[in-house]
């Protein structure tokens, strides 16, 4: 299992740019499902989200640093997990050990009390539950067009696959500052997209926009920037190349 690398939670650009791609993190076995990754975080249903929970742990890579190459290369993928997800699962395991949070529970627990936390909680627990999703919402060889009932709900909700991807592209591509796009499902099951600043998710209590996250795309900047430099639409035109429609639609099927 790969070995989490404590960091600072925020890193200049001119550290990020300068990082070496050299690490001790063992890569895990491409291959490996991401539910299978998510095995013992499994609780009764929270907020109308996937059986597939997330603890407060960071979990394995489904596939090596490498394998979304050109999409997204081997140091951004390497430093993006190793360092900067890394910081949000040990900074988050510190704010819960200080404000007595249970352990045993699935992070999204605490999601629907957000303001009775602290903000070092607010940003961690956002930080580390948006990236075990992030990495699990791509996979090699990706991309496509979803398939079953999600194609039919993005029909409905959108017009088209296109109209969606483009309305969904929009939202990360005029977020202001970092943060993240989303596609996510409201009380009702119907399908929406919005965005949300830093690392505020729709399963907070405190995000303008509600629901189940289904897919989310990280538009910070560590998350693109040394390929990509200040073209952000272009990293987000090239991810849906990797995007893994297959665990999409077992998200929204599991609601």
């Amino acid at each position: 299992m790969q070995k989490s690398v404590i960091m600072p939670q925020h890193i200049s650009r001119r550290r990020f740019l300068s990082q070496s791609t050299k690490t001790t993190v063992a890569v895990t076995a491409a291959g490996i499902a991401g539910a299978d990754l998510l095995a013992g975080c499994v609780a009764p249903k929270v907020l109308g989200a996937s059986s597939a929970f997330v603890g407060f742990e960071q979990t394995p890579l489904p596939y090596a640093y490498k394998d979304l190459e050109p999409v997204i290369d081997t140091m951004t993928m390497e430093i993006h997990y190793s360092k900067h997800a890394a910081g949000y699962a040990t900074n988050l395991n510190d704010a819960a050990k200080a404000e007595n949070v249970d352990k045993s529970k699935p992070l999204e627990t605490i999601f629907s009390n957000m303001s009775a936390y602290s903000a070092k909680m607010r940003n961690n627990a956002g930080g580390h539950y948006n990236h075990e999703l992030f990495w699990r919402c791509m996979k090699p060889n990706g991309g496509g067009q979803p398939t079953g009932q999600l194609l039919t709900s993005i029909h409905q909700s959108f017009g088209s696959v296109e109209a969606f991807q483009t309305q969904f592209t929009d939202a990360g591509k005029n977020r202001f500052g970092s943060g993240w796009a989303w596609l996510f499902a409201d009380a009702d099951k119907k399908l929406r997209i919005g965005s949300t600043p830093n690392q505020d998710n729709p399963l907070m209590s405190v995000s303008d926009v509600k629901g189940t996250p289904l897919l989310g795309l990280d538009v910070w900047e560590h998350a693109y920037y040394l390929k990509y430099q200040n073209k952000r639409p272009d990293y987000i035109a090239a991810w849906w190349k990797v995007v893994n429609w297959d665990f999409v639609e077992q998200r929204f099927a599991s609601m």
